[in-house]
C-alpha cells in the first residue's frame, strides 16, 4: 500500500462564526497599572510613563498595553550577548533600518534571574533592587526599558508584583536605592522586545525584501514569556482564537511564510535553568525528543523560531548530541529578529552571525535566496582585516556590505 504524506497543519484556517472569540466578565487578574499609579500617588516611587509614539494592543484578558515604537532603553541579555549575538545585533539592526531612537547602555547590569531560578537562595531585596536600578538608570538616560530576554522578562513581571504587594520589600527597596543616591522607579509597562516586532511587523513586511513564502515555520512560544505572569502576554483573537500568545507566529504570517502546528508547541524547551545547570542531558534529550523530532516528524519545517535567549541557544545547541546518535533532527533555529532582519536584507554573518548556531543553516539560507557563500567571503575579509590590526571592530557601516 502507498505511504500517504499528511499535511502540516496550518493554524490559519477560516473559522466558523461559532467559533468568534468573545471575553465575558471582569479579568481574573488585577491591573499592576493601576496598582503602581495608586503607589506612586502616595509617593512611594515613580512610574516611568510609556513614552510616544505607541502602540496599543490586547493581552490575554483584554488589557490594552502600550507598546513603545522608539526612545527605548535596551536591556540586553546575558546569553545572548555571550553565546547568541546575532539576536541583539539583529535587534538593533532592525531598529537602524527605521530610523529609530533607541540607547544601547553601557552601565546595565544583569537581572540576575539566573539566580532566582535556578539557585532558589535568592534575596527578594536585592533581586527587586537590581530590577529597581536597570529602570532608574534607564529613566535617567531618558530612554524607556525595552527587555531583551525572555527570564528577564518573566522575573521583572514577578518582581513588580512582589514590590507591589510586599511593603516592607518596598521599604528594603527604598533604602539601597537611597544608598545608590537613585530615584525608585518602575516602568509603567515590562515590554519585551518580540512585542516591538510584533506590532512593527506590518512595517517590516513593507519593507522585505526576500520571498518567504516557500518557508514553513514552527513556533516555540517562550515559557518565561507567556507562563509567567501570563496575563501580560499579547493575544490576539485572529490567531489561534486567540488561545495562544501572538507573537512571533504574527510576524511569520506578516512575511508571507506557512505556520505549522504541532502537537508539543505549549512545552518547555527543555532549558528550565536547573536542568541546563545541573543536568544538561536532561535538557538535550528533552529538548532532542519533545520538541525538535516533534516538530520533524509531524511537519518537517524549514526553521524554528522562538523569542527568548534560554528557547534559541538549547532548541539549536542541544541537535548536535542527538545528530551523533542518529536522531532525527536538523532544524536550524533562529530567533524572531533574526528571521526579520534577513527577510529585510540584513548580511546572515555580519548582522545576523548565523556562524555561531550550531544546526547547518546553509539549505534554509538558499532557500531563502541567499548567496552564503559569497556572504561567508564578505564576512571572512572583514574579520581578517580585524585580525590584521586595519580594523578594530566591525562598524555599522561594515556589517550592511552589499
Amino acid at each position: 500500500m502507498a505511504e500517504t504524506t499528511q499535511a502540516p497543519a496550518v493554524h490559519t484556517e477560516k473559522k466558523s462564526p461559532m467559533r468568534e472569540y468573545v471575553r465575558k466578565g471582569k479579568p481574573p487578574t488585577e491591573d499592576y497599572r493601576e496598582k503602581l499609579f495608586e503607589l506612586e500617588a502616595k509617593g512611594e516611587l515613580e512610574v516611568h510613563r510609556v513614552p510616544e509614539p505607541f502602540e496599543e494592543v490586547e493581552t490575554k484578558y483584554g488589557r490594552k498595553k502600550k507598546i513603545p515604537i522608539e526612545h527605548t532603553w535596551h536591556h540586553k541579555s546575558c546569553g545572548q550577548c555571550g553565546h547568541i549575538p546575532g539576536y541583539s545585533t539583529a535587534i538593533f539592526w532592525l531598529h537602524r533600518q527605521f530610523g529609530l531612537d533607541y540607547y544601547d547602555p553601557k552601565d546595565q547590569s544583569s537581572c540576575t534571574a539566573w539566580n532566582y531560578y535556578a539557585s532558589s537562595t535568592s534575596n527578594s531585596a536585592a533581586q527587586a533592587s537590581v530590577a529597581v536600578r536597570n529602570f532608574a538608570q534607564a529613566k535617567q538616560d531618558g530612554y524607556f526599558p525595552l527587555i531583551h530576554c525572555g527570564t528577564s522578562f518573566g522575573h521583572y513581571k514577578e518582581t513588580r508584583e512582589e514590590i507591589i504587594h510586599h511593603p516592607e520589600l518596598r521599604d528594603q527597596v527604598r533604602r539601597i536605592m537611597d544608598k545608590l543616591k537613585m530615584p525608585f522607579v518602575f516602568p509603567e509597562e515590562i515590554v519585551h522586545y518580540s512585542e516591538w516586532i510584533h506590532v512593527m511587523r506590518h512595517r517590516i513586511a513593507e519593507r522585505q525584501v526576500l520571498d518567504f513564502s516557500d518557508l514553513t515555520v514552527t513556533v516555540h512560544p517562550a515559557c518565561h514569556y507567556h507562563k509567567l505572569v501570563v496575563e501580560d502576554a499579547i493575544y490576539d483573537r485572529e490567531l489561534y482564537d486567540g488561545q495562544r500568545t501572538a507573537v512571533v507566529t504574527s510576524l511569520v504570517e506578516a512575511l508571507g511564510s506557512t505556520a505549522a502546528d504541532y502537537s508539543t508547541w505549549h512545552d518547555c524547551c527543555g532549558f528550565g535553568f536547573r536542568h541546563i545547570l545541573v543536568s544538561r542531558d536532561f535538557s538535550r534529550s528533552f529538548a532532542t525528543i519533545r520538541k525538535i523530532e516533534r516538530m520533524k516528524e509531524e511537519v518537517d519545517p524549514d526553521v524554528t523560531l522562538t523569542h527568548d535567549t534560554g528557547c534559541v541557544t538549547t532548541l539549536d545547541k542541544s541537535q548536535f548530541a542527538a545528530k551523533a546518535h542518529g536522531r532525527n533532527v536538523g532544524i536550524p533555529v533562529l530567533s524572531d529578529a533574526q528571521y526579520a532582519a534577513l527577510a529585510m536584507g540584513a548580511h546572515p554573518y555580519n548582522v545576523c552571525q548565523l556562524h555561531w548556531h550550531g544546526v547547518d543553516n546553509k539549505p534554509l539560507l538558499e532557500k531563502m535566496g541567499i548567496d552564503y557563500k559569497k556572504a561567508w567571503g564578505e564576512f571572512e575579509a572583514i574579520a581578517g582585516r580585524i585580525e590584521s590590526g586595519e580594523l578594530d571592530f566591525m562598524t555599522w557601516e561594515d556589517a550592511d556590505v552589499k
